[in-house]
């Protein structure tokens, strides 16, 4: 699963990724060749977007939400924003979690 994490290019939402890749790494049943994962800044996302399977939007870009759903519809990449206390918090497993769940329920919405 290729993830793609969309913040204003700050420095926080890529300690958030590292903190997810540890969730992977640390897994007995998620393998890290599974996973891919890049956080970008929100505007540059039209040109990173292609070729991956979820977006997870950070709560300091939620306000873009219409501009990042705009690209990502058309070309059928689901999204989701991630909470601000589970941002706050750091917690990897939780933002994991949802990206796997947002991705799964688009897959079944598809059928």
């Amino acid at each position: 699963m290729r993830i793609l994490l969309c913040c204003a290019g700050g420095f926080s939402t890529n300690m958030l990724m590292q903190n997810m890749k540890k969730v992977v790494k640390e897994s007995a049943k998620l393998k890290e060749e599974d996973f891919k994962f890049t956080a970008i800044p929100a505007d540059t996302l039209e040109s990173e977007i292609d070729n991956w399977d979820v977006v997870m939007i950070g709560p300091q870009v939620s306000h873009k939400v219409d501009f990042i759903e705009n690209i990502c519809k058309p070309r059928d990449i689901p999204y989701s924003v991630i909470d601000k206390d589970v941002y706050g918090q750091m917690d990897g497993a939780t933002v994991l979690k949802l990206a796997i769940l947002t991705y799964r329920k688009h897959q079944l919405e598809k059928k």
